[in-house]
């Protein structure tokens, strides 16, 4: 009898590299939620940093062999901005960019300065081919599925087709993280009918309408016109696309409201002994409500469009925020976001390029 040889268990994917010194609080919060999320959830993670500091926080926390850690004798400080990329070619970002340009990482997790992030991921990873940018997303806190908001600052001047290819990236993001089949493709301007706009909002959206059908007669993206800053948080469509100065601005226009209105509410609950014990009764419920809004829940903006995948958590992250962020970042890896994006893109700049040259026949025929 003839035994058969038993299949080779699959190799498992590659450990997520997250920047240990990046952040307010590092690296003391990033290293308890590296270990939160080894331990809770079962990622893959390597830290990235000075390492007998890290040697030292992994002890405390019993977890030394538990993670292994890359040594980086440099590191991003908060204020540095996109210039950060080629000053410290040895900051902990830039080495944890290379362990996923070599293959030993499948994503980066920082919460140093966002320009230097996506300034120097975007140098050590590169762009896919045929993508013109990179861009921010986020998640905004709508039900029943976050809204995806892009660009949300990387980019402050764009162009149509970078917002085009924007909303193929946010696509690409709402249907690997949140399980959304067909995204629902938007874009912020300033008023819902069609032709409201700048120049740019205006030729992005005729781009976009000209583009949804694909080169098979198939939906490539299921675009619903404009939508305002006010409906941002109303759950109507899953991706908003804008350029990263607007979408910056309504981010934090976004979060700046929350907090005003969760200080005036904590403030009015406090205000009387009767509201006081009636906030005893909705413990649950408010506190079910400040982590939906809580902007550390979501793990932080993914920077799309590169040859790998950075996740950059709030600056101000603790130990929650980082375990969430390594946790998005696992997941947009197991779901191969990088390939999603490829496939995406590919036929979106074919389709982009072919309006193009329509476009310039008809006008040199009218010349």
């Amino acid at each position: 009898m003839t035994g058969t040889t038993p299949a080779a268990p699959p190799a498992p994917s590659p450990a997520i590299a997250v920047d240990a010194m990046g952040g307010d609080h590092a690296p003391e919060e990033i290293v308890k939620g590296a270990v939160r999320a080894v331990r809770e959830h079962g990622v893959r993670l390597v830290l990235v940093g000075r390492l007998p500091e890290l040697a030292s926080l992994l002890s405390k926390e019993g977890a030394r062999g538990e993670i292994p850690v890359v040594h980086a004798e440099d590191a991003l400080a908060m204020h540095e901005g996109a210039l950060a990329s080629w000053r410290r070619p040895r900051s902990s970002v830039a080495v944890a960019c290379r362990l996923i340009r070599r293959g030993d990482a499948s994503a980066l997790v920082s919460a140093g300065s966002t320009g230097g992030v996506v300034a120097t991921s975007t140098v050590r990873l590169r762009p896919q081919p045929s993508v013109l940018r990179p861009a921010l997303a986020v998640a905004l806190p709508t039900r029943p599925v976050p809204t995806v908001l892009l660009d949300a600052g990387a980019n402050a001047d764009a162009k149509p087709e970078m917002l085009v290819q924007f909303a193929h990236l946010g696509a690409a993001y709402a249907h690997t993280a949140h399980g959304v089949a067909e995204p629902r493709v938007a874009m912020l301007t300033i008023g819902s009918e069609p032709g409201k706009g700048n120049k740019l909002a205006r030729k992005t959206a005729e781009l976009l309408s000209a583009t949804s059908a694909g080169p098979t007669g198939q939906s490539w993206l299921d675009f619903r016109g404009n939508i305002e800053g006010h409906d941002l948080l109303s759950g109507e469509v899953d991706v908003v696309v804008t350029d990263g100065f607007t979408g910056n601005v309504a981010l934090k226009s976004v979060e700046g409201a929350v907090r005003f209105a969760f200080d005036t509410v904590r403030e009015a609950l406090g205000s009387t002994a009767v509201s006081r014990a009636g906030t005893l009764l909705q413990r649950k419920s408010l506190r079910g409500l400040r982590d939906r809004f809580d902007s550390e829940t979501y793990g932080g903006a993914v920077l799309l469009g590169l040859n790998g995948t950075a996740v950059i958590a709030h600056g101000d992250s603790r130990a929650q925020g980082i375990e969430r962020a390594c946790l998005l970042a696992h997941e947009l890896a197991a779901g191969r976001i990088v390939d999603q994006v490829r496939r995406r893109i590919g036929p979106s700049a074919r389709s982009a390029g072919r309006l193009h040259r329509k476009a310039g026949n008809e006008g040199q025929g009218s010349g």
